[in-house]
């Protein structure tokens, strides 16, 4: 007997836990074009909560997860077409609390699924169910995949061709996303050497297999590198941009391998790039037979679900750190509800967290039963 909420029919209904779901709800907007994510984003008190179609879920965020491109979204960088009011936030997991009917063939109320989707800044997010992921609970692990995981796991699958020996630099390896690629990369038993902030980072590092960690605040990540490893890299995972991206080039050893996933330096910037020296590229990429490759996830999504599905399984079975930051040692504490995504965001960009940072929406659910 699966409870089946059929939306296409009704405008009212209950979720499973008795309470009805509110009329209105919470949520963060794009009101304005900015990199500066304060002045782009309005969060909205009264917003209708959405009905889903009939292929559809409608899902209670209980986490969400802050990424780097949380700005570049809300300075139309993505799609200069749209234009404000616009929703953000790009991925969250929580609960189902009413569905369509084609929806549930697969799902059943009360089902705990992860999801990647536009405007997961909200108390409650449609979302097709063909991109929902179910997963066996909710927990914010889970969320870590999603987009950091996802994107470390399949860039490095197209694009790394790693294997035993090699010698992989991730920077702002500490990250949301680092922290898999120096993960992934020690499973393909390659050599990791990872740049971070603080000893604190490094620390952090060395627990997840990390063979030299570089704190560049205390240490010249171009010295280290000519010094220890003088034959040079041959893959780099970089998402940092501007001054790293030229080290990381130097760095490379004959027939390397840089892969662009990011250039977060250069994000809160009004042309959304720090400068690199691009007049020499060329003739660097052809003394080396080296190459730059870049790799957005966006262009990958055929391979995504089974991505996922991998990383998962590696999780489950304990084969993966995912590296949760709630924000408790930032200055006002834990990230917890939808106002503390701004407070997330600004301690993304100050490079404190350790691992993916993530924000918690905590529901109070009064029973009617």
């Amino acid at each position: 007997s699966r409870p089946i909420l059929d939306m296409s029919y009704s405008r009212h209904f209950l979720d499973f836990q008795g309470s009805s779901i509110p009329s209105s709800m919470k949520k963060l907007v794009v009101t304005k074009l900015s990199q500066n994510f304060r002045e782009a984003v309005t969060l909205q008190q009264d917003s209708p909560v959405p009905l889903p179609g009939d292929g559809d879920l409608l899902v209670r965020n209980r986490f969400v997860g802050i990424n780097a491109s949380d700005i570049n979204y809300s300075a139309g960088r993505y799609d200069a077409s749209v234009k404000p009011p616009f929703d953000i936030g790009f991925e969250g997991v929580g609960d189902v609390v009413a569905l369509g009917l084609s929806a549930s063939a697969d799902y059943t109320v009360g089902q705990a699924v992860a999801y990647v989707k536009a405007g997961s800044f909200a108390e409650y997010t449609v979302v097709p169910a063909r991109q929902a992921v179910p997963l066996p609970s909710v927990k914010p692990e889970f969320l870590t995949l999603m987009v950091s995981g996802a994107t470390a796991y399949l860039s490095l699958k197209e694009l790394g061709d790693l294997s035993e020996g090699k010698k992989v630099l991730v920077t702002a390896a500490a990250g949301g996303t680092g922290q898999f690629a120096v993960q992934l990369a020690k499973k393909a038993k390659c050599h990791v050497i990872g740049t971070c902030s603080s000893d604190e980072k490094g620390g952090f590092l060395k627990s997840i297999g990390c063979d030299r960690t570089i704190n560049y605040k205390t240490e010249n990540v171009e010295s280290v590198l000519r010094k220890d490893y003088p034959e040079g890299v041959d893959v780099v995972y970089e998402s940092v941009g501007g001054k790293m991206f030229d080290l990381a080039l130097n760095a490379l050893a004959i027939k390397g391998r840089l892969i662009v996933i990011g250039f977060i330096a250069g994000y809160q910037n009004p042309t959304g790039l720090q400068p690199i020296k691009a007049e020499l590229l060329p003739a660097k990429l052809l003394k080396k037979s080296a190459s730059v490759r870049g790799f957005f996830l966006n262009h990958y999504l055929s391979d995504y679900k089974m991505a996922l599905q991998h990383l998962l399984k590696m999780y489950e079975r304990g084969d993966l750190v995912c590296e949760v930051d709630f924000g408790d040692m930032s200055p006002e504490g834990k990230f917890t509800g939808l106002e503390s995504v701004f407070r997330a965001v600004d301690y993304m960009y100050m490079g404190k967290n350790i691992g993916k940072i993530v924000v918690e929406l905590p529901h109070s659910v009064n029973s009617k039963l």
